[in-house]
């Protein structure tokens, strides 16, 4: 077999991320001055490390600052390696787009013309600046123009774009309640149209980014009750979201799918829906199997937990699920403050405020009454240090119990009968 030497391509070193050591997509720089692909370094900071890879620094700063340059010049290497290689992608859509040409872009889009290639360049436009970003957001109509795409058409590709610029516009657009207006259009059929589209993205998008970006627009327009309940009730909406927390799934999604879940999760319906659907199950296995889980991703599954299981029907199928009971305080000094802060007010609930006798053996024998000595010592907050103060008072208590009874079938046993 011949191999097709032009396939083989010298990357310039510095166009490679030092963590995953490929093309660096969003490069990103830290107070060191070295630079990073965005997603290796968010899921490093994400992970509790307070330093620079590179160079074991200890950061002063974890903001990330996107390096501009940097980018613009390992675009024009890709434009120039695509050429040598004949790719037939689009070159339009990688060339530089300015505000006047976008602005004819959004007005041929209006004109019903080359949506999807349209929407391919300004997505490049917006990739540019913040100031682009922000010129689209305030740019008359065009958000109402992006919502009235995700009304009828029904392609998975142009809906994903459609998606892809308005979560990168989204940050800039100010006013969500009147995004929130546009998507869940009142006592109007348009508004399922809507929601229908975003979960065919959810479901079917064949980008991890745009399926995350379905859930940030989602998690933004929950600003009330009544946006809640809607969301909520759309057919599959909440099935799918539990679906993404499964530990098969991008950590990227995980996490987008907890923290949306835990927006929408306010009513006591909306629990129940989620108990129904075996949240606490794939919480458990998220907080006992998800060994290489982020810190923010622990911490959103603990919240989450202590939402559902703020209820009667929650709270007792978590107290049955002696794992996951387990999984919760071993997750005690183990992961961060908001971790421990979560895991103890779990814990705290049924086993001091509820008296959950099932809860309280699966916290004995995970060895519960030594943590939360440890943790009276540590430097916590006053609300954990009392929560741990009434656990501390019941475990005692279940101890001595336990030991009266053991002692007293001890003294039974050696009793002769007349």
């Amino acid at each position: 077999m011949v191999r097709d030497v032009s396939l083989y391509v010298t990357v310039p070193g510095f166009f490679r991320c030092p963590i995953s050591l490929d093309v660096m997509k969003s490069p990103v720089s830290l107070c060191t001055g070295v630079t990073y692909d965005r997603t290796s370094i968010q899921r490093w900071l994400d992970s509790g490390n307070n330093t620079c890879p590179a160079t074991m620094q200890v950061l002063k700063s974890k903001e990330l600052v996107p390096n501009r340059t940097l980018q613009r010049l390992i675009q024009i290497w890709s434009d120039s390696v695509q050429t040598q290689n004949g790719s037939r992608a689009d070159p339009a859509a990688n060339s530089a787009v300015t505000k006047e040409e976008a602005e004819a872009l959004v007005k041929e889009m209006r004109a019903q013309k080359e949506k999807i290639d349209h929407l391919s360049k300004l997505i490049c436009f917006a990739k540019e600046s913040e100031e682009n970003c922000e010129f689209l957001a305030k740019f008359d109509g065009f958000v109402e123009m992006l919502v009235g795409f995700l009304d009828g058409d029904k392609d998975v590709n142009f809906l994903e774009r459609v998606v892809r610029v308005l979560v990168m516009i989204l940050n800039k657009v100010g006013d969500y309640k009147a995004l929130r207006l546009l998507i869940l259009k009142q006592n109007n059929d348009a508004s399922h149209e809507c929601l229908s589209s975003l979960l065919h993205v959810l479901r079917q998008g064949r980008s991890v980014n745009s399926r995350v970006g379905v859930i940030k627009i989602i998690e933004a327009i929950t600003l009330d009750a009544e946006s809640k309940q809607i969301l909520s009730e759309k057919e599959g909406f909440l099935l799918e979201l539990v679906k993404l927390t499964s530990l098969e799934k991008d950590p990227s999604l995980i996490e987008a799918s907890l923290s949306c879940l835990a927006a929408i999760s306010v009513s006591k319906r909306v629990k129940i829906k989620l108990i129904n659907l075996k949240i606490i199950g794939e919480l458990r296995k998220l907080l006992t199997e998800g060994q290489k889980a982020s810190v923010s991703i622990i911490e959103k599954a603990l919240k989450l937990l202590e939402m559902v299981a703020s209820f009667r029907e929650g709270r007792a199928e978590f107290c049955n699920d002696a794992a996951c009971v387990e999984a919760v305080m071993n997750k005690v000094l183990k992961v961060s403050s908001q971790a421990t802060e979560h895991a103890v007010m779990i814990l705290w609930s049924a086993c001091y405020l509820f008296r959950d006798r099932v809860a309280q053996d699966a916290v004995v024998k995970s060895n519960g009454l030594t943590k939360i000595l440890l943790l009276m010592q540590s430097n916590c907050s006053p609300a954990v240090r009392q929560m741990s103060g009434d656990l501390l008072k019941i475990f005692r208590v279940t101890s001595m119990s336990n030991s009266c009874l053991s002692s007293y079938d001890t003294k039974t046993t050696h009793i002769m009968p007349f």
